[in-house]
């Protein structure tokens, strides 16, 4: 079997299986044709991790729209719904494409529903993407959370009620493509990850009626100034071991709160991604790894 493999029409596609920090994903080369060959259902299928392939999702290489573009980019999550892009995801592809190619380009143009991203593959093999200027105003993350002057939500209050109590907590709304909820602090007091109740908390942020497109949510444990450590809720995917939109997310959300620097280690349970908010283009830079695990053929 080869290396990496690209779809093919009928019921039989290849695909090749690649991790980002454990985020992991099934890639298909579908750039011989405008539409995935495999419909979300499908993915849902092939994403189950005991009656299928096992993923977080399923992401399709699609032809460019523009001659500014090299290829465009589409996910199905675990679930069926589809995010507006994924960073680890990113990464993966950029990775696949580079390895079906050969030596194409060392910066990609990928057109994705949150714009254009830029990855670029380093020289130690790990991934750095320009993933462009974060979104602030409310509306547009988007949140019905109260926001400042500026129409940014910071530090907001969030009352999330859990079993017959509430807890308190403040939220930092930031759109990199994609929608997330930064939490830092509950009940006046930060966060403590090894105290954290993820998979009950986790969903009732993603699905709080203040969030209309569901959320991703970070919870944030700051170590120091340059290093926090995260745990996420993935919309779509639920507890996940990394998220590439998230880490970028909180170091904005950090920032503004004014609790860590613009270039930061975050560690995630699959590892650790360097981010970076520059001041002088304000868009925010995330490198980390992408790995190549298998590739395969499934009946679909």
């Amino acid at each position: 079997m080869t290396h990496i493999a690209r779809a093919q029409s009928g019921s039989t596609v290849k695909f090749s299986k690649f991790q980002g920090l454990g985020n992991d994903f099934l890639l298909v080369d579908n750039r011989h044709q405008d539409q995935p060959v495999i419909s979300a259902d499908q993915a849902v299928q092939l994403c189950d991790r005991n009656f299928g392939v096992g993923g977080d999702g399923v992401i399709f290489a699609l032809p460019a729209r523009q001659d500014s573009e090299d290829y465009s980019m589409r996910i199905f999550n675990s679930d069926g719904s589809e995010p507006e892009m994924c960073g680890n995801g990113i990464r993966c592809l950029a990775k696949f494409v580079a390895e079906i190619d050969g030596n194409g380009p060392e910066r990609h143009r990928v057109h994705t529903l949150a714009g254009l991203m830029q990855p670029s593959i380093q020289a130690d093999g790990q991934v750095c993407v320009d993933m462009g200027p974060p979104t602030l105003n409310g509306p547009d993350v988007p949140t019905t959370l109260p926001t400042a002057q500026d129409g940014h939500v910071v530090a907001a209050s969030l009352r999330v009620p859990e079993g017959s109590r509430g807890s308190d907590w403040t939220v930092t709304c930031v759109s990199m493509g994609n929608p997330h909820a930064v939490v830092y602090s509950c009940d006046g007091k930060d966060i403590q990850l090894d105290q954290l109740q993820l998979a009950q908390i986790g969903p009732l942020f993603e699905k709080h009626e203040v969030f209309p497109a569901r959320i991703n949510t970070e919870f944030v444990q700051v170590l120091n100034r340059g290093h926090v450590s995260m745990a996420v809720w993935e919309r779509g995917a639920g507890r996940t071991l990394a998220c590439g939109t998230g880490a970028c997310a909180l170091v904005v959300a950090g920032v503004l709160e004014g609790r860590i620097d613009r270039d930061c280690r975050v560690d995630l349970p699959g590892g650790p991604l360097q981010i970076e908010w520059r001041e002088e283009d304000n868009h925010v830079y995330m490198t980390g790894p992408a790995e190549f695990v298998f590739s395969g053929t499934v009946h679909v």
